[in-house]
């Protein structure tokens, strides 16, 4: 991928005059098939079917102007030396055969043409030999590094369906303020405390907001009107009105100013379109056509996909949530909905004041000014989170994969969590296996590079929430056993500036020194935990231990609330070091604790040997490494930048 020119996840740009150069299939780093296994690929004899000539150059705008081809053509594009952003069309012969389509064949860019190329693919260690389908699974090899997320709800509310959930693989634990109350949910998060400290298990917690949303009015007697496609129907924004078959009320005020006609309006989940017809901003009514037949019920959300909507950051209840719920009752996270900008983000920790450092922010990208600011979201925010629901009703479907790769490759580059939510294992709601499809979407969100996975309605109302966590973790560990993590890592340096933060540079260290000794194990010592987040952001195939360091002498400091922020970071499993650990064993048993304690009030290069010596201890002791493993250990003590390389005794 040449990104020497950076530019916005989907940018606009004169779409007549637009191609792509595609190379997202391609193993490793846009490599040239080598000649034998074109070769191979030439034996292949099932015929391609043609493309008709009026499909070559359909193109369908994604966030206002990303523009790709709607037909499984390959098409190349190549800046031609003009104003920025002035690209022409290049259409390909199509394919004759499966040996033809090969897209490591693709004619290959100039050395230094200005190309903006999209690599959206993960180094995997998948081979050509389809045989290995029928061995056993690998995912009992190791431990699961990809994290999953629980909705908790009727299914999960109790101390014991928690400490299953908490045992079959939940790491963080959704909230969601869409619904119920707060002494609902409080009552919940008290259930989920107590299961955490029943089972050992840390998880951290995580408040979803409500968010800003447009929605339609009450009907007529309440009851849901029957649409007909071709009908005509009156939408205004005098929310006082009751619905009808002919006129329904909607929230938002400004919508006959900012819709024009020939756009297309979304209700219920995208089970009612419409077709603008006409706008009458002094009324405030649109005259809009039905698409299809369907019933509308009261107050359904309301999409309109390319509209550039006036709504606020947050809502008053969204600011009561959490302030008076989030920091009241520490939470680890907050997934703000629809974030459109940076300074959305930036509103949000004013918001939480004090509290915004120690409360991290997930930013849900769900429209498609949020994918145009994107850059700027993820370098304020804590984190991301593919918000697939509305963003489906916000862009084209056909192009809702090329969103969540590209945002979660963003993602992986800055070394920012990313997570992939929405209908992941959808029908395990009400039946006890996912269908294929479901499997597989886990499995490439898992291999496109998402931290963390999250399930909804299947844990907190579904008939089976244990089953979907067990299922979702088994379809993690699977995955992650065929990505090539030295490839990742080489990537991922490419991308990087030269010369490197101090910090970075000792972390991409470390996970080039794991890969080179064959490491089991990296062990972090971290009081923020920003080394532990480094070294995850390179994708070691080593399992990694953050060590959060209890502070006797910072009564502000929470070395648990650290532990648990670190929980959306892949790979990472973080435990809490007690003070005692600064002291050596040898030192307690003769001395005591509290007078072998009192000679270790600072940490030093000493007490830092002790907590790495206990670290590696309590890793042996959960199962992370044996007797004879290579574990590397990295930290800073005293502005000192450490890396050491140990043989677990």
């Amino acid at each position: 991928a040449h990104d020497s020119v950076r530019r916005p996840l989907f940018t606009r740009v004169p779409t007549p005059r637009r191609v792509m150069y595609c190379d997202a299939l391609v193993a490793r780093h846009g490599a040239i098939a080598p000649a034998t296994s074109r070769s191979a690929r030439a034996n292949a004899t099932r015929r391609v079917p043609a493309i008709a000539p009026s499909n070559l150059h359909r193109r369908a705008a994604l966030s206002g102007g990303f523009s790709t081809p709607q037909t499984s053509r390959l098409v190349a594009a190549r800046n031609t030396g003009g104003a920025r952003g002035s690209f022409r069309t290049q259409a390909l012969t199509p394919p004759k055969t499966l040996a033809e389509l090969d897209l490591c064949d693709v004619e290959m860019p100039e050395a230094h043409a200005k190309v903006f190329a999209m690599d959206i693919s993960t180094p995997t260690v998948l081979t050509s030999d389809l045989a290995s389908v029928m061995d056993p699974p690998m995912c009992n090899l190791a431990p699961k590094k990809t994290h999953i997320i629980c909705t908790l709800g009727p299914s999960s509310r109790t101390v014991d369906d928690l400490e299953k959930l908490l045992l079959s693989g939940m790491s963080v634990a959704r909230f969601n303020f869409s619904h119920g109350t707060h002494e609902y949910h409080l009552e919940i998060l008290q259930n989920l405390r107590t299961a955490s400290d029943n089972t050992g298990k840390i998880c951290a917690v995580l408040l979803d907001t409500k968010g800003p949303e447009i929605r339609t009015g009450a009907l007529v007697d309440g009851n849901a009107i029957a649409l007909k496609r071709g009908s005509t129907i009156e939408l205004t924004t005098d929310y006082g009105v009751l619905g009808t078959s002919e006129r329904v009320a909607i929230s938002y005020q400004h919508l006959a100013r900012d819709v024009k006609t020939g756009d297309q309006i979304l209700m219920s989940d995208g089970n009612v379109m419409m077709e603008v017809l006409s706008t009458d901003v002094v009324n405030g009514t649109v005259q809009c056509e039905c698409l299809n037949d369907a019933k509308l019920g009261e107050r359904k959300n309301c999409n309109l996909p390319g509209v550039k909507v006036d709504l606020p950051t947050m809502t008053e209840k969204d600011i009561e949530d959490i302030v008076g719920f989030g920091v009241k009752h520490d939470v680890d996270f907050v997934a703000a909905s629809f974030v459109r900008k940076g300074s959305d983000v930036d509103y949000i920790r004013e918001v939480l004041g004090d509290a915004g450092k120690t409360i991290h922010i997930i930013a849900k990208v769900e429209n498609m000014e949020g994918l145009d600011n994107f850059d700027d979201i993820v370098s304020r925010s804590d984190g991301v989170m593919v918000a697939r629901g509305d963003l489906g009703m916000e862009i084209h479907l056909e192009q809702i994969f090329l969103a969540q790769k590209r945002m979660i490759k963003r993602c992986n580059e800055a070394g920012k969590p990313v997570v992939t939510a929405t209908q992941m294992l959808e029908s395990m709601t009400g039946a006890p296996r996912p269908t294929r499809a479901e499997a597989t979407d886990v499995a490439n969100a898992v291999l496109d590079g998402t931290d963390g996975v999250m399930l909804s309605g299947e844990t907190a109302a579904g008939a089976y929430p244990v089953e979907a966590v067990k299922v979702m973790a088994g379809i993690c560990r699977e995955a992650e056993a065929y990505i090539d993590n030295n490839a990742v890592f080489q990537k991922l340096m490419s991308k990087q500036t030269i010369p490197m933060p101090l910090l970075e540079s000792l972390s991409s260290s470390a996970v080039r020194t794991a890969h080179k000794v064959g490491a089991q194990l990296i062990v972090c010592l971290a009081k923020s935990g920003n080394t532990a987040r480094l070294v995850a952001k390179y994708r070691p195939y080593a399992q990694i231990l953050a060590v959060c360091i209890e502070d006797p002498f910072d009564q502000s400091w929470d070395a648990h609330a650290a532990s648990r922020r670190l929980l959306l970071c892949r790979g990472v499993r973080a435990i809490v070091a007690p003070a005692s650990w600064r002291a050596s064993t040898e030192e307690i048993v003769k001395d005591g604790e509290a007078a072998a304690m009192s000679k270790h009030n600072d940490l030093t290069v000493n007490e830092s040997k002790n907590l790495l010596q206990n670290a590696l201890n309590a890793a042996k002791e959960m199962g992370m490494v044996q007797t004879g493993d290579i574990a590397v250990g990295v930290h800073r003590i005293l502005g000192d930048s450490i890396l050491k390389i140990v043989e677990i005794q």
